[in-house]
């Protein structure tokens, strides 16, 4: 009998947590994906586009990390569409989408899905319990991609914007803002759609990292999963810091609106036509 509760649940949350770009929350399937406007790329794409004759200032990159039970290929139409909304940011603009690691999520009974941390609460709203372990290695990985876009590339972190959904944009605000110390070159921008602000008791940021990293944070004003108290929470607390946010709420719950993108597409050109 567990097991079977257990598996209505896990059945539940991959259905409803987190899905990404579709309009009605779904599993990533074949099917799903098969039936966006865009065409998918490799799932560690870093691969550019090549439409428009406008460029960024420069080589530029955007990291992007998926949500909960999604996987890369659940985003990297990104790659595709954005550079169709702001030409800018196809040529010399390179798209990464790294995987979550597959975990055991507290909140799905133990069972094991794509994650990039544990989650203890449900829905999340601002008092949900922090994985700092899980959190601070997820960044880690992050941190790794962008030293290897440098390496291989030379394209340096002030280059760089990193952004995710949901859990992904919660760990996109971990590793732009709390984890840029002294010494660490600030990013050139964060996206944060229908994500949070993690770690909150441990939030400090340089004033290089203040001057140097703007956010966009987008929200569905119905979300159930990641409540919409979370935005106006952690936006207030980024902008009485310094931080330049730049938020908007829409009309959806926990996904995405076309809207959204049309203006993450707008911050993107504006933090990455900076000269390099």
């Amino acid at each position: 009998m567990r097991r079977r509760q257990d598996n209505i649940i896990q059945h539940k949350l991959i259905q409803f947590v987190l899905s990404g770009m579709l309009v009605r929350p779904l599993l990533f399937t074949s099917t799903a994906i098969a039936s966006r406007s865009f065409p998918l790329t490799a799932a560690m794409s870093t691969s550019s586009t090549t439409s428009g004759n406008q460029q960024c200032g420069g080589k530029s990159a955007v990291v992007f990390l998926h949500g909960l039970g999604d996987s890369p290929a659940g985003w990297s139409s990104l790659e595709h569409q954005l550079p169709s909304l702001k030409p800018s940011l196809g040529q010399d603009v390179h798209y990464v989408f790294p995987p979550a690691p597959t975990i055991g999520i507290t909140i799905n009974g133990g069972f094991e899905m794509p994650g990039w941390f544990d989650l203890f609460d449900w829905p999340i709203g601002i008092s949900a319990k922090d994985d700092t372990t899980g959190k601070n290695k997820a960044a880690q990985q992050i941190e790794e991609a962008v030293e290897k876009l440098e390496k291989d590339m030379g394209i340096p972190p002030n280059r760089v914007v990193v952004g995710g959904f949901s859990q992904g944009g919660a760990v996109a605000l971990l590793t732009a803002y709390h984890r840029r110390k002294e010494g660490k070159v600030p990013f050139a921008g964060c996206v944060c759609l229908s994500g949070w602000l993690t770690m909150k008791d441990d939030l400090e940021i340089t004033d290089e990292v203040i001057k140097s990293t703007p956010l966009f944070w987008g929200h569905g004003q119905f979300d159930d999963k990641v409540l919409y108290e979370q935005q106006p929470h952690g936006v207030q607390i980024l902008r009485e810091v310094g931080v330049d946010v730049s938020d908007a709420a829409y009309p959806m719950g926990h996904s995405s609106h076309p809207k959204e993108i049309e203006a993450m597409a707008e911050f993107l050109e504006r933090v990455l036509k900076k000269e390099s």
